[in-house]
């Protein structure tokens, strides 16, 4: 049986008179989502396992505001953004790490001009860097020479040009990676993006989801690998909607590495 996480609140911190290295910006997908959930806890399960210094704000954190920003209420998403900043504000806090591309991207690039200035890395990047400073290392027995496709998430790779982290990462789990038709600048979105995740899509020929699913059964992968929890609901219902359930699993990338590592 796996030990218990351990995953302090800033608040706990802070009456302990301790400061954390590093925030974990959770996200709404992964507080409240179970399948999302499963990517938070792998993620903590490696930073417990690297004896990271982190804390979560748990209660205290709310909406990034992503999903308010891209639906176009500006007004909700200032709301959602300031309460944040005055919360992250107050602990003093200097280094985010999130699982989520959206929240890493709005908090990296919209919180600043509302006073909100951190240093933000994607979990893929955070990954990278534990690895070359030795604190992690990657077991590439599991997954050796399997087949994986890696779905670059929209505000990962082409909002934000992190496109070598995930797949270096993958590259020490000595998996065979093989590119989708459509990859890095050029990749497709899920279908997710621009709050759609939270309504049915418009009539079309088809829904964004299959369409990108079919570009991951192209390259006769066994895993689609993603980096972000809204990608890994739409790839893993594009895998359910083309009747692959048995064939195609979805994972993301912490989630593999906590696997290979038996964590």
């Amino acid at each position: 049986m796996s030990e218990a996480l351990k995953v302090p609140t800033m608040a706990d911190m802070m009456a302990a008179g301790k400061t954390p290295d590093v925030l974990f910006w959770v996200g709404s997908a992964g507080s409240f989502d179970d399948r999302a959930k499963k990517i938070s806890r792998a993620f903590v399960k490696i930073l417990n396992k690297a004896d990271v210094n982190f804390a979560v704000l748990g209660t205290e954190e709310s909406s990034s505001g992503d999903a308010a920003k891209r639906a176009g209420n500006e007004f909700l998403f200032q709301m959602q953004a300031i309460t944040n900043i005055e919360v992250m504000n107050a602990y003093n806090v200097k280094k985010i790490v999130t699982c989520c591309p959206h929240s890493y991207n709005t908090i990296k690039n919209e919180y600043p001009e509302l006073g909100g200035n951190y240093e933000v890395l994607h979990h893929t990047q955070f990954l990278q860097n534990l690895l070359k400073e030795g604190k992690i290392t990657i077991d590439g027995d599991q997954y050796k020479g399997k087949k994986v496709t890696f779905h670059d998430p929209c505000y990962l790779g082409r909002a934000n040009s992190v496109f070598n982290a995930p797949r270096e990462l993958m590259e020490k789990l000595e998996v065979n990676l093989v590119e989708m038709k459509r990859n890095k600048l050029n990749s497709l979105c899920c279908g997710a993006g621009g709050a759609q995740m939270f309504k049915e899509p418009e009539n079309g020929s088809k829904d964004v989801n299959v369409l990108r699913t079919e570009d991951a059964m192209e390259t006769s992968a066994e895993i689609i690998a993603t980096g972000c929890p809204f990608c890994n609901t739409m790839m893993t219902d594009g895998v359910k909607a083309k009747e692959q359930e048995g064939k195609i699993e979805v994972l993301d990338i912490a989630e593999l590495i906590a696997n290979a590592g038996n964590l």
